[in-house]
């Protein structure tokens, strides 16, 4: 992986096109597949600048309002989570903690909820904590596990709560409430935590 002006690039064997991914900590990588010369990529990126440019700095207001929220609430910076390396004993026994800590706490919520979820599956998001599918089946982050337990109830009863309303409305914090009370703490507490 090489460093080109404000953007990292990586080869990859087994990439066919060129793709930007930015990430919440303004980092910009742009994978090429092995053979394709560096002056495609560059002319590339160069057409995309502007999208890249705007992704960037919306990231960064993001990243100070949540700042300014964290202050407001007295909340300390959190401590770097451990990332194991994929494939690694480490990572194997994540993954294993993680599945068994979403399935113990979706069971223990879902007696006040009482909703019908799908499947639960562990995976290695890049900038997602969890999602919940249309059918109801729900992902987690196996990071979840090195997180603080409080914030543990807060994604599993996010993303349980998406099971009834696939939206952030008002019904659906509602429903958040019903068991973390002080979800807007913990939300604010979670989006400081860096996930790369």
């Amino acid at each position: 992986m090489g460093q080109t002006e404000h953007y990292e690039i990586k080869e990859s064997a087994r990439a066919k096109h060129v793709r930007i991914d930015i990430y919440p900590d303004g980092r910009v990588v742009v994978t090429k597949p092995l053979r394709l010369p560096m002056l495609m990529v560059e002319a590339f990126v160069r057409s995309r600048r502007k999208w890249i440019e705007e992704t960037v700095v919306k990231f960064e207001a993001r990243r100070r309002r949540a700042e300014t929220k964290r202050a407001k609430l007295g909340l300390p910076a959190p401590e770097p989570l451990p990332k194991p390396r994929r494939g690694s004993k480490a990572y194997k026994d994540a993954v294993k903690a993680a599945r068994s800590l979403a399935a113990s706490h979706l069971q223990h919520f879902n007696q006040h909820y009482g909703f019908r979820y799908g499947s639960i599956s562990i995976r290695n998001q890049k900038t997602r904590w969890g999602s919940c599918s249309a059918a109801g089946n729900l992902s987690f982050n196996y990071r979840i596990t090195f997180l603080p337990p409080e914030l543990q109830d807060y994604l599993i009863v996010h993303e349980l709560s998406h099971v009834k309303e696939h939206n952030h409305s008002a019904k659906f914090w509602a429903l958040v409430a019903q068991t973390v009370p002080d979800h807007v703490r913990r939300r604010t507490q979670l989006q400081a935590y860096d996930m790369h």
